[in-house]
């Protein structure tokens, strides 16, 4: 038997005590001047890290107007796209943005929750999955305020509490060097797969024709869909956001779906169109393309271009992840808050056009790199994926208490 067993065992042998968040914890009323911080302790969306990897410095800051206070021990919880997981638990003074909740445990509670532990709660997949499930908001969803703090927590002893947080710390140490080589490893493999992409990819001077793009085909605007159009099952569907956090280089299969009553109201991709992301987050975001394989037609979110043409369209695709492509893109991308790329600009940029059966042999070279190198079921990131779910499999697994009777 396990200490934290032993504790169970000793201290809440009934269950334990289930809290909503709000009766423990509340958000953050209390304001900071946004001349008071700086890059390391302003805490936008922008600077929260993705699947739970907490948080950067910050290369914008506010110059003026109030921000939200956030306190050591704190839980920062990114309130746009929250299936993105971005989460942090504070370790300095500061201020964040309105996009950033700031949790802090009520004074009443300080004796009976660690922020630790709260930290670890609302790290878990369980949370976030009941937070992106409340989320509201089609192009970026944001969660749901009121029904975060309904969130149901456990709240056992603190020795359990302290013993949780010490087991997960530990095993996050050990995850963490490991994912650290691993990562190193798969890094080295990429920048030789970039490289080597590249090269492919560029031609000889006078070698091939350089032809922009909207010459080459056209650029077709999706429409919109929100998410209570999505289903289960009905038309395959991709939104924007999908084409930079799920898919590849090619897609044969939709991550999502749409009502099919819909199927008049929207546009769609054709198979071997190009589907093009055109907001993201950051410059690199914008204009990440998959190839679209499917035997059927995709709709598109209206973020999304379909770009129509006579190309190989994975070659195209992978074109779209060169340094030539992104050094053309970057003239053009409108740099506010959400970055956006039109169709018009994105018909200046030029593409290399060797004959199709080139094509083809460069897109052949280019998969089996592309398999070895982001293929999930393969080597490195397979090992490193493998890690991922162990970790919060046993985080998960350590967080699931027996509920106590009323």
């Amino acid at each position: 038997m396990s200490r934290i067993d032993e504790l169970i065992k000793e201290l809440c042998p009934d269950g334990v005590e289930f809290k909503a968040l709000g009766d423990v914890a509340a958000y953050s009323d209390s304001r900071v001047s946004a001349s008071a911080v700086d890059g390391d302790t302003f805490v936008g969306v922008d600077n929260l890290r993705p699947n739970q990897a907490g948080r950067t410095v910050s290369g914008y800051v506010p110059i003026a107007g109030n921000l939200t206070e956030y306190r050591v021990g704190d839980v920062l919880i990114g309130n746009i796209r929250p299936y993105l997981k971005k989460i942090w638990l504070a370790t300095n003074y500061g201020g964040c943005s309105g996009d950033v909740l700031a949790i802090r445990i009520n004074d009443s509670f300080h004796d009976l929750l660690a922020p630790e532990f709260l930290y670890r709660v609302l790290s878990s997949e369980k949370f976030f999955a009941y937070d992106t499930q409340h989320a509201k908001g089609g192009k970026m969803p944001r969660g749901s305020k009121s029904m975060i703090m309904k969130y149901r927590i456990p709240v056992p002893p603190l020795e359990v509490q302290r013993e949780i947080v010490r087991v997960l710390d530990l095993f996050t140490t050990l995850e963490a060097e490991l994912e650290a080589e691993l990562e190193a490893e798969l890094e080295a493999r990429r920048r030789q797969y970039a490289h080597y992409r590249d090269s492919l990819l560029t031609f000889p001077e006078g070698g091939v024709r350089w032809v922009p793009m909207g010459e080459l085909g056209e650029f077709i605007r999706g429409r919109r869909f929100v998410r209570s159009d999505m289903v289960d099952a009905g038309m395959p569907a991709i939104h924007y956001g999908e084409i930079y956090t799920h898919y590849g280089v090619a897609a044969n299969e939709s991550l999502s779906h749409v009502r099919s009553g819909l199927a008049s109201q929207l546009r769609c991709a054709r198979p071997r169109d190009v589907i093009i992301a055109a907001v993201g987050e950051t410059v690199e975001d914008v204009g990440k393309a998959v190839a679209w394989l499917g035997s059927d037609e995709v709709a598109i979110h209206d973020d999304c271009f379909a770009y129509r043409h006579s190309l190989d369209p994975k070659y195209v695709s992978y074109f779209m992840q060169t340094e030539t492509f992104h050094a053309q893109k970057g003239k053009y991308v409108a740099r506010a808050k959400v970055k956006r790329l039109s169709a018009a600009d994105l018909a200046k940029i030029a593409i290399p056009v060797p004959s199709l059966e080139e094509q083809a042999r460069i897109v052949a070279i280019l998969d089996r790199f592309d398999a070895l190198v982001n293929d999930l079921s393969i080597g490195l990131p397979a090992e490193l994926a493998a890690r991922r779910k162990q970790y919060e499999y046993y985080r998960d697994r350590l967080l699931t208490f027996r509920e106590a009777a009323a």
